[in-house]
């Protein structure tokens, strides 16, 4: 078994023919499923290589359908719904063993002018520099910097510095990408676990990006708890940059239910 792959060679995906590309990175390992924020960022990248020059990614919507596997290459359709003037809408859907295990619908547009305003600052956190180190196995191409360690009672944090050791290009919808795959790190329903509840896999997850994002540099992430009813919890989360600016917002509902007995 060799090194794990990058970042980068998660989002280096064969283009078969128009609309249709191809993930062929194996990982063997002990990790059962598919890292759920993988398939996302995939799927965001080939739908942004389908779009107009110079549109970048304002949002996307999907859902986690089947647990994906690591040792299997997964297959990317899209579905070109609409290029408008200022807008482009894609859908894409993953298939492992001619099965669909995600599928995201993404919109995208051109930067455009107007207000620039945030009405919640970025909490007052210490600076990434200063905090321990948080060790996120299976995601070698990060570094995470946190108050929120094993010593606090923390099995994974919600509050955590961020930023990717790859040597990213400037390439827009990459780092978009890059963003969509830390996503889905940790979970924001740590705080409610107890007896009666332990989140699970990812039901389904959205992401609107406000502003450009540089993921090789310091970004903050801090993820809300807000209420599990019915077997599934749902939480937000934010992004921001180290100077204070949004970069995008997050929610995703997961399954929440009694631990099953051994």
């Amino acid at each position: 078994m060799g090194d794990r792959p990058s970042i980068l060679d998660l989002l280096d995906l064969e283009f078969i023919e128009e609309n249709l590309y191809r993930s062929c990175v194996i990982v063997e390992g002990p990790r059962a499923r598919l890292f759920g924020g993988q398939v996302a960022a995939q799927a965001l990248y080939v739908a942004g290589k389908t779009v107009p020059d110079g549109r970048r990614p304002h949002s996307l919507h999907g859902y986690f359908l089947r647990a994906g596997s690591p040792l299997r290459p997964t297959l990317f359709q899209v579905e070109r719904d609409r290029d408008g003037h200022s807008f482009s809408a894609r859908r894409v859907v993953a298939i492992q063993n001619g099965e669909v295990i995600f599928n995201m619908a993404a919109s995208f547009t051109a930067p455009g002018s107007g207000p620039d305003l945030d009405a919640d600052p970025i909490p007052d956190t210490p600076a990434p520099e200063t905090l321990s180190v948080w060790s996120a196995h299976d995601h070698d191409s990060f570094e995470f910097r946190t108050a929120q360690t094993a010593e606090h009672g923390f099995r994974i944090p919600t509050e955590f510095w961020m930023r990717c050791t790859a040597g990213l290009p400037d390439d827009p919808l990459l780092h978009a990408a890059v963003l969509t795959y830390t996503s889905d790190i940790s979970s924001g329903l740590i705080t409610l676990e107890g007896g009666e509840g332990h989140g699970g896999p990812s039901l389904d997850h959205a992401v609107w990006f406000h502003r450009p994002v540089r993921m090789d540099e310091w970004n903050w992430q801090g993820l809300i708890p807000h209420t599990a009813a019915a077997g599934r919890g749902l939480y937000t989360g934010v992004v921001y940059s180290a100077a204070g600016s949004r970069l995008a917002t997050i929610a995703q509902e997961t399954l929440f239910r009694k631990p099953r007995q051994p």
